[in-house]
């Protein structure tokens, strides 16, 4: 018996190995810079910028305009969100350059219409676009290059690229929407009429209009210097056309006559903001993401609740690791989609208790060794900031038990699903799961790193008027249901609780990791494991990027649907790696998973590794994408 034993582990160590070594992408290696994003083209203005003697900021936002040009499932009327690592002051910084919902964005307006959310496509789905003020922004403070510098790769994408087959596609699948949106239509659809009116593969792709907004803002942004303005002032004179000028009231004006409620008074009061970020420190490496209007805190809660067990030795993808790995994203997922919201408008959010150790240590004790456990809910951290909490008659209400998450008294209609898993995981599901955007991750040998994960204006797209900028559709993300999360409440002037999480990560008071992925809901729990991975089980950053991955469909979605069972969790639901054993996928089903799988589980993750050792960068891009990086 013990030989067999021997001989049971022995090929599962092999499997491992092998699992791990092999990549289908090779490693990235750099001495003086690294530049890595969704589109090869855009990874090459990177490229192009680090070679004009741009840092690493100049760099990522030429790679963010890149990739809004080619739609690479943004545009430039969507939201950035960007953590900074400034060698100046040893410190990480958050840009949060998300738009927020416009004048008339009320929970009753969109309830009048019928909605349970906010609808996913159109201008009443579009927020204030952040993309061109936070690119300004991280320009004019950290950048080095002008705008004109910056936004040059990105022009002449504008002026006519050829379009790779997945954005043309996706050009075609949605061409009867589009067709709904006269100045979309007008972009879009080359060959109107024809049978296919999408672009085709490798044509080359012209877009008038978006070339004719960057030039006003790189013309504002030379008059001003032209005018003695110092390059901060100039970069934001580009600001300024873009929120208050002429590209403001085209905006407005066909963001309104299609539908939308965007005014220019909306324009002209967003601003984006730097602030600090959110960190926990996992056995001695600091961890940071954006504040809770994003999920990015979901990680941290986890990685205080994994640290009260002992990952590496339960093993990379072992049964005890899925089940206890699953079931710390159920409990942070629960309150992620109860307590995250707009931290500058009331109430305000328990983020302090939700990053309390001694939080996660009692929410550890919640994790079932024997059987996943579908009526994992909210718990209550308001006690670990000193506080009561002043929702526990919506968390009864909801029949949750705050003081015994393992004992409700009852299910109701918004989480029976929950208990039933009678909802489908069909196809349109998935899709709402891992909508996707891209990620940008830049670092060079003076020590700046940036780690973007933008989004908004995804194909299809609302275009507004002849400015050529897609609106975003990020309004979907907020609630209308206080009893769903009583801080993400619509209303004008509020910032929707995001999925969009950029990460990084010191060790010794020193870079040690860049990371970011698209995925919907799926990216904390790709960030998770893809950090684990290299932590916990000595991966290579290649390795990690591509290695297998579980996601877990125990959540409420945030993006997609219009109704409340679009959203409802799906308790058990997991996906797999095609590579599972036999015997692994046996034992989840007598735990209560539900196993779907896939070749590619890791998502379009990039991230930089920073080989202290020996003075030099280590990129890497999964295989589940046209993600690519450049380094030198």
């Amino acid at each position: 018996m013990k030989k067999q034993l021997l001989v049971v582990a022995f090929i599962l160590v092999c499997a491992f190995i092998s699992v791990a070594q092999q990549t289908q992408k090779p490693p990235l290696h750099g001495k003086n810079w690294m530049a890595i994003t969704g589109k090869p083209l855009a990874a090459t203005a990177g490229a192009i910028t680090f070679q004009k003697g741009g840092n690493a900021v100049d760099a990522a936002c030429a790679m963010l305009a890149a990739t809004c040009t080619m739609w690479d499932v943004l545009s430039w009327g969507g939201e950035t969100q960007a953590l900074i690592y400034n060698p100046k002051t040893k410190k990480v910084i958050a840009i949060n350059a998300m738009g927020v919902a416009p004048t008339g964005a009320t929970a009753d307006f969109f309830k009048g219409k019928g909605y349970n959310f906010p609808p996913e496509y159109g201008p009443l789905a579009a927020t204030t676009p952040g993309t061109p003020g936070g690119i300004c922004y991280m320009l004019a403070e950290y950048g080095t290059l002008s705008l004109k510098e910056v936004l040059a790769p990105a022009m002449q994408l504008a002026a006519g690229y050829p379009m790779e087959a997945q954005t043309a596609n996706s050009i075609e699948r949605g061409k009867a929407r589009i067709k709904e949106w006269p100045y979309s239509a007008k972009v879009f659809l080359t060959h109107a009429g024809e049978k296919r009116e999408a672009p085709e593969a490798g044509e080359i792709f012209v877009q008038k209009d978006l070339l004719t907004t960057l030039q006003k803002m790189v013309q504002a942004e030379q008059e001003a210097l032209k005018n003695g303005r110092t390059r901060k002032q100039a970069i934001m004179a580009a600001y300024d056309r873009f929120y208050k000028g002429d590209i403001a009231r085209e905006f407005v004006r066909g963001c309104q006559e299609q539908g939308g409620l965007i005014t220019l008074q909306d324009l002209a009061a967003w601003k984006p903001i730097e602030e600090a970020p959110l960190h926990v420190n996992y056995k001695g490496i600091e961890v940071y993401k954006m504040q809770q209007w994003t999920q990015g805190p979901m990680l941290l809660q986890s990685l205080n609740i994994l640290e009260n067990f002992d990952a590496k030795a339960m093993g990379y993808n072992s049964t005890k690791y899925i089940n206890t790995l699953y079931q710390t994203m159920s409990l942070s997922f629960a309150d992620r989609d109860f307590y995250y919201g707009d931290p500058y408008k009331l109430p305000a959010e328990p983020i302090q208790g939700l990053l309390s150790k001694a939080y996660a240590k009692q929410r550890a004790t919640l994790i079932n060794p024997l059987k996943n456990e579908p009526l994992v809910g909210p718990g209550d951290p308001y006690p670990f900031e000193g506080k009561t909490n002043p929702y526990t008659s919506i968390l009864k209400q909801r029949g949750f038990d705050i003081n015994n998450n393992s004992n409700r008294g009852f299910v109701p209609a918004h989480d029976s699903a929950i208990a039933y898993n009678n909802l489908p995981v069909n196809e349109e599901y998935i899709d709402r799961l891992t909508r996707g955007t891209t990620s940008v991750e830049a670092a060079d040998k003076e020590g700046w790193v940036v780690s973007i994960t933008p989004s908004g204006g995804w194909l299809p797209a609302c275009i507004a008027g002849n400015t050529g900028l897609g609106m975003s559709q990020r309004m979907q993300s907020f609630v209308l249901d206080e009893t769903l999360n009583p801080f993400n409440v619509v209303e004008p002037g509020k910032r929707p609780r995001v999925t969009l999480t950029p990460s990084l990560a010191l060790k010794d008071g020193k870079p040690f990791l860049s990371f970011a992925v698209q995925g919907g809901d799926t990216q904390d729990q790709n960030l998770l494991q893809f950090f684990l991975n290299m932590v916990e089980f000595g991966m290579t950053v290649q390795q990690a990027c591509e290695a297998a991955n579980i996601n877990s469909n125990q959540l409420w979605l945030s993006l997609g649907g219009t109704k409340t069972d679009d959203r409802k969790p799906r308790a058990g639901s997991i996906l797999l790696h095609n590579n599972t054993t036999e015997a692994i996928r046996n034992e989840l089903k007598k735990m209560g998973y539900q196993l779907s799988f896939g070749d590619r589980t890791s998502g379009p993750i990039n991230a930089i590794y920073f080989d202290w050792k020996h003075g030099s960068f280590w990129g890497g891009s999964s295989n589940n994408g046209e993600d690519y990086g450049i380094a030198w």
